[in-house]
């Protein structure tokens, strides 16, 4: 194995791989510390959402507040805890897990950890320097419109919300 970039939240490896026909090939391999996303519920049943300036794609997307584990020693539900305020300006009185999920294990070793935030209570968003966000409060039902009109395109958004959304309609 061999460091090829170590970045601020991700390093780049290349890895020896050994075929089926006993050739060795060699894969470059993004090694990530994992990810949050949290999934807002107001006490209305409103879901806290963010429009989220995305610097890589030079456009604005409409997702649920996340962020990755950059803490040493940070849980994923105190990061989820951390991300929530620190993006939407709301703390959450419980959180519960709904799910994780590989969003591209071809190319890196990202686990995202999906939660569900309730009884929360405003306070105020603690930005860092480089993030453009803002706070939209949406019906579920106009949330999963929008992924069906296109206007939701961030996969970890899609996934935590339509796991939501399977969850709530599902016989108990």
């Amino acid at each position: 194995m061999e460091t090829l970039l170590t970045c601020r939240k991700f390093k780049v490896i290349a890895r020896d791989i050994a075929t089926r026909n006993g050739r060795t090939v060699r894969r470059e391999i993004i090694v990530h510390p994992g990810a949050v996303v949290i999934l807002p519920i107001l006490d209305d049943g409103r879901f806290v959402m963010a429009r989220v300036f995305r610097h890589t794609l030079d456009r604005e997307l409409l997702e649920l507040p996340a962020g990755t584990l950059d803490q040493p020693g940070e849980s994923p539900q105190d990061a989820a805890q951390r991300e929530l305020e620190e993006e939407t300006g709301y703390q959450a009185g419980q959180i519960a897990a709904l799910c994780e999920f590989y969003p591209s294990p071809g190319v890196m070793t990202e686990l995202i950890r999906a939660y569900v935030a309730t009884d929360l209570t405003k306070t105020a968003q603690r930005l860092e320097e480089t993030e453009q966000i803002r706070v939209e409060l949406m019906r579920p039902a106009d949330a999963l419109a929008a992924i069906d009109r296109g206007e939701i395109m961030d996969a970890k958004t899609i996934i935590t919300l339509l796991t939501h959304n399977r969850r709530q309609e599902a016989p108990q």
